[in-house]
């Protein structure tokens, strides 16, 4: 959730905070926790112009075409405990500006799909406005991961505009369809379970899961052009 509540809010998040930088930053200000939190702050800024903007594509479609392409939109903050996490596993010293520079995928936003040439068709429309600049993009879809996982990623970079500046902020975007971020779900699910031990035949099985939901999504596709087809008939 990036919805605010005021000040409660404010405290339990900065409390987060602190739980999880403590021990690395006895000898740091007050003020490194109360800029590491304005720094959050412009992350949720830049996710709300990204989610903003899908909405928007998705209204023009609607309008236009009598569909929508986006079946849903999936916002999340980095946890500080894992913002923390990543530092650690790649070495890098903590600082604020090492948090930004290193860490790209702090602020994200899941758009679900109908299908998978909307997935395509939406990254291309984000891509082409003016003020969005590609920073990375990973096609998960056509080069599967070797556990079968798909999706299309994307680090983008937007600008926020603030009282007296403006500040460019990355934000990774995931796109994927509706059995894509099913299978991803269980997978977790079932992967990080705990007390269970993941075998090599569940790894196999879910392989087997996510070739299923790559057919299913070829023949949605093919279904979807069927369809688009019939309509200039």
């Amino acid at each position: 959730m990036i919805n605010r509540s005021g000040d409660k809010t404010d405290h339990l998040e900065l409390s987060r905070v602190r739980a999880a930088f403590d021990d690395e930053t006895m000898e740091v200000s007050k003020s490194w926790f109360e800029e590491y939190m304005k720094l959050m702050t412009y992350y949720r800024c830049a996710i709300m112009e990204i989610e903003t903007k899908f909405n928007v594509l998705n209204e023009e479609f609607s309008l236009r075409y009598d569909r929508n392409p986006i079946n849903g939109i999936k916002t999340r903050l980095k946890r500080p405990e894992s913002i923390l996490d990543k530092m650690h596993r790649k070495g890098i010293p903590l600082s604020l500006k090492a948090i930004e520079e290193n860490l790209m995928d702090i602020a994200g936003v899941r758009v679900i799909c109908a299908f998978p040439d909307d997935v395509y068709m939406l990254a291309d429309a984000l891509l082409s406005q003016d003020d969005i600049t590609l920073v990375k993009r990973k096609d998960y879809i056509a080069n599967p991961k070797e556990n079968g996982y798909r999706s299309l990623h994307l680090i983008v970079a937007v600008p926020i505009f603030l009282a007296r500046e403006k500040r460019m902020m990355n934000v990774e975007v995931q796109l994927r369809t509706i059995a894509m971020d099913s299978w991803a779900s269980l997978e977790h699910q079932l992967k990080y379970k705990k007390d269970v031990e993941f075998t090599e035949q569940m790894a196999e099985d879910l392989y087997y899961c996510a070739q299923l939901s790559a057919e299913l999504d070829a023949k949605m596709d093919a279904l979807h052009a069927q369809t688009k087809m019939d309509s200039f008939t």
